[in-house]
């Protein structure tokens, strides 16, 4: 398993520069790994490591006896991926990670460090250092010792946490930060339209145990890791979507015979949902900005056999188009942050200034995206943030100089719990104490037809 650790601690250092995503990372580095195993624990190490990384640190300081900035690049990686199999990944036996992890730096460029890595971590196997992070503090404690227990022990970002417990209070940001901490479910929909019942029906007959998701009609949850046993016939009839996007796809509220724009349309699952809800009948565009998110979009709209044209569109500029579309869908560019699960890279990628750039992006995209709606129709904003800066201040913004747009609910009336996934002014808004699902917006903003 050596070939998959030298891989993962390749790619914690390719993040630590910037300029780079977890996703594109992690499918660059699995390529050379024939093993399935090898990919699969690839995977894990990473994301554990990240979403973990600052209780890691704080574990390492103490056994190093020295700040692990103070470290070289790939030393810091290996420390970091050993912590984490020792602290959290117990069918590993500790002797096999302090040996592979020697193994790992001097495979990095790093030989004598490998006598550092071997007292590092067989010290955190010995007594694991644990008593350094703060721990759940009492509940009349003040707070900043629950900031010291979220930002370090439960390892977030302490800006962010900050923001969520002003919002949320304590109970509520420590669910938020252990659910980004977790392993995420799957979810899943059919590609083309197949019932839920048949597709829970063939999910038991290969052994998992897979359930109806509690709010987007049609998705299914699988368990952490399933997905990729399922026979490769059952897998081509599935689309992996997280529910909270499914239930973005849902607030654009299209039918047959409409004319539909997706702007920000990669990777394309919810312009499939889109087209499954148009039957095949109106007119689907879907767009996207760079070359690279443009072949992803064109690769789901191929594979999923969707009725979809695909354009290249920057929404930062006006659009191509007149008034003619009946829907549009802006799922904006954001920091992420609603979504830290799937994306802990973000954790680490993000800072509190990001807010104000992507927001201010994002209303001249919602400025461009309204110029071809319909009158009558409707414009979805949607992001996958937390945050209000990038969410309803946007709108508000928007608002405040279009007054061509008004907002409206962003569910259909009947849609099941609707009640629970909007606010007080009709958004979609989901977060992980509440819901159990990722953090996702969406504001429905109808154009007034002219007096």
């Amino acid at each position: 398993m050596t070939n998959a650790r030298l891989a993962a601690a390749r790619v914690l250092m390719n993040l630590e520069r910037g300029r780079t995503t977890l996703a594109a990372e992690t499918e660059r580095a699995r390529q050379p790994l024939a093993d399935a195993r090898d990919r699969a624990l690839l995977l894990e190490l990473v994301a554990g490591t990240l979403r973990w990384q600052r209780a890691l640190d704080v574990v390492v300081a103490a056994a190093a006896r020295r700040a692990v900035t103070g470290l070289d690049a790939p030393v810091r990686a290996v420390l970091r991926l050993g912590a984490y199999q020792l602290l959290h990944l117990q069918r590993i036996p500790p002797h096999a990670v302090v040996h592979e992890s020697v193994e790992v730096v001097r495979a990095a460029g790093q030989p004598k460090a490998a006598g550092l890595v071997n007292a590092v971590l067989r010290t955190i196997a010995r007594d694991h250092t644990r008593d350094r992070l703060p721990q759940r503090p009492a509940a009349d404690a003040g707070r900043q010792a629950q900031l010291a227990y979220l930002e370090t022990t439960l390892s977030h970002p302490g800006w962010l946490v900050a923001r969520w417990l002003d919002r949320y209070g304590f109970d509520a940001t420590e669910r938020w930060c252990l659910f980004n901490n977790a392993a995420p479910e799957i979810t899943v929909r059919s590609r083309t339209g197949e019932t839920p019942d048949a597709l829970l029906a063939a999910l038991a007959q290969s052994g998992v145990d897979a359930t109806a998701a509690p709010f987007a009609p049609g998705a299914i949850k699988l368990p952490a890791g399933s997905f990729g046993r399922l026979p490769f016939r059952l897998r081509a009839r599935l689309l992996i979507q997280d529910e909270g996007s499914q239930l973005v796809a849902w607030t654009v509220q299209t039918a047959p015979g409409a004319r539909v724009l997706d702007v920000c349309a990669a990777p394309g699952g919810k312009t499939v949902l889109l087209a499954n809800a148009m039957s095949g009948r109106g007119m689907l565009v879907a767009g996207d900005r760079r070359g690279s998110r443009l072949r992803l979009l064109a690769g789901t709209i191929a594979r999923t056999k969707t009725c979809a044209s695909v354009v290249a569109l920057d929404a930062t500029r006006p659009l191509p188009f007149r008034a003619m579309f009946d829907r549009v869908l802006l799922d904006a560019p954001c920091t992420g942050v609603g979504t830290l699960r799937r994306d802990p890279d973000l954790k680490w990628a993000r800072r509190p200034d990001d807010l104000v750039v992507y927001a201010r992006a994002q209303l001249e995209m919602l400025r461009h995206a309204a110029d071809v709606v319909a009158p009558d129709g409707a414009l979805v904003y949607a992001t996958c943030s937390s945050e209000p800066d990038e969410n309803i201040a946007v709108v508000d913004a928007f608002l405040a100089a279009d007054p061509r747009f008004a907002l409206e609910p962003a569910l259909p009336p009947g849609f099941p719990s609707a009640s629970d996934l909007l606010d007080t002014r009709g958004c979609l808004v989901t977060t992980p104490f509440q819901h159990g699902l990722d953090a996702f917006f969406a504001a429905r903003l109808v154009r007034r037809r002219a007096a």
